[in-house]
C-alpha cells in the first residue's frame, strides 16, 4: 500500500494507505479528508478535488494533462502546485506523497 498524507488547512494531517492504479480523490473520500468534495465522482468535470502538491514532489506526480487545466480554470486559488486529486494515479514512486488541501473548493 502507498502512503499519502493529507493536510488540511486547520494543518491537522491525516495519513492514508491507497492502493495502487486508485486515484488520490478515490483514497481521499474512502478516509473522509475534509475538504475534498469530489461532486463528479472523479471525472474531471467540476474540480472541487482540488489540491497542492508539495515541490519536493511536483516531479513524481507529473503536471496536468490540458483536460485537467481547462478544469483548474474552475477551482479556488489555483497555484502552480494546483492538480484534481482525481488524475493523480496511485503507483509505487508517490509513497509519502503529501497534499494539502485548499481552503475551499470551486
Amino acid at each position: 500500500m502507498t502512503k499519502i498524507t493529507f493536510v488540511t488547512t486547520n494543518g491537522e494531517r491525516i495519513e492514508t494507505e491507497a492502493e495502487n492504479g486508485a486515484t488520490v480523490m478515490e483514497t481521499a473520500i474512502i478516509n473522509a479528508v475534509p475538504g475534498i468534495v469530489a461532486e463528479c465522482g472523479g471525472a474531471c468535470t467540476c474540480a472541487t478535488c482540488h489540491v497542492y502538491v508539495g515541490d519536493d514532489w511536483r516531479e513524481a506526480v507529473g503536471g496536468p494533462s490540458m483536460m485537467e487545466e481547462d478544469m483548474l480554470d474552475f477551482a479556488f486559488d489555483v497555484k502552480d502546485s494546483s492538480r484534481l486529486s482525481c488524475q493523480i494515479k496511485v503507483r509505487d514512486e508517490l509513497d509519502g506523497l503529501v497534499l494539502h488541501v485548499p481552503s475551499r473548493q470551486g
